[in-house]
């Protein structure tokens, strides 16, 4: 049987037509980036949260000389965020990188990891992918990953 599947999402030209909650968040997320340590890929990547408390907090990519070790910067916010702060659920995640000439998209690992927060928080989370100028946002990480592993 054939089935369609249909993607709903926002696309914004310009990161200024986001509302001001979210351009705060993104600004944080490009903070962020000067913080990644990624001598091989030369890709950095930030990522900040904002909590229902309106708590905000970010990560960056982190490479390690043992490859593949090393964390992308969502994974390791996430994972601190879920350790220390799992009673406050998150409510919106956004994603930015150095090169940024394109919008900062998850990879696969981190699109399960943030859907895992999603199925465990029992809320959805408003995922903004931001580029230099633009950015594209999703209000659920299922989402951006349809089909997802689950136990």
């Amino acid at each position: 049987m054939k089935r369609i599947l249909e993607l709903n999402y926002e696309h914004y030209d310009n990161i200024s037509e986001l509302d001001v909650a979210d351009q705060v968040l993104v600004s944080e997320a490009q903070a962020a980036v000067e913080h990644a340590h990624a001598p091989y890929s030369h890709f950095n990547v930030g990522a900040a949260v904002r909590l229902h408390s309106g708590r905000t907090y970010h990560a960056a990519n982190f490479e390690s000389e043992v490859y593949p070790a090393g964390l992308c910067a969502e994974r390791s916010l996430l994972f601190f965020i879920e350790s220390n702060y799992a009673d406050d659920p998150i409510v919106a995640l956004a994603i930015a990188s150095n090169p940024s000439e394109r919008e900062c998209y998850p990879c696969g690992q981190c699109r399960q990891v943030i859907v895992d927060v999603e199925r465990r928080q029992g809320t959805p989370i408003r995922v903004i992918m931001s580029g230099a100028t633009s950015a594209t946002v999703v209000d659920s990480a299922e989402k951006l990953l349809p089909f997802t592993f689950k136990l």
